[in-house]
């Protein structure tokens, strides 16, 4: 299994950024695909999933409205799509992968068996 994440960079505040995860070895369409970020010092904090069945979405409170998680199951990808970018985003991003993952465990990054190898986003203010 292998997940490889893209798309980050060096913006400024307001600005947009996509990041991308493509994902093969595993049945792409029936796993629940994350975003974590980590910021230097702190812990792997949740960003947004979505669900392999039906596809639901949840995200954390600090960018709800602001980034939008989506995913295209015919390209094994997930996207993270982030608006109006501010200096507190900065960080390192990584996507995770698992099938089965209860509702009540999304946020827990210990309930992911499949990382990608992050990707830096930086915000200048």
């Amino acid at each position: 299994v292998q997940l490889q994440a893209s798309g980050g960079g060096l913006v400024q505040a307001g600005d947009s950024l996509r990041l991308s995860c493509t994902a093969s070895g595993i049945t792409f369409s029936r796993y629940t695909l994350v975003w974590f970020r980590q910021a230097p010092g702190k812990e792997r904090d949740f960003v947004a999933a979505t669900r392999g069945s039906g596809g639901s979405t949840i995200y954390t409170d600090s960018v709800r409205g602001r980034f939008t998680i989506s995913r295209d199951n015919a390209k094994n990808t997930v996207y993270l799509q982030m608006n109006s970018l501010k200096p507190e985003d900065t960080a390192v991003y990584y996507c995770a992968a698992q099938a089965g993952v209860i509702l009540s465990n999304f946020r827990n990054p210990t309930a992911y068996n499949y990382w990608g190898q992050g990707t830096q986003v930086t915000v200048s203010s």
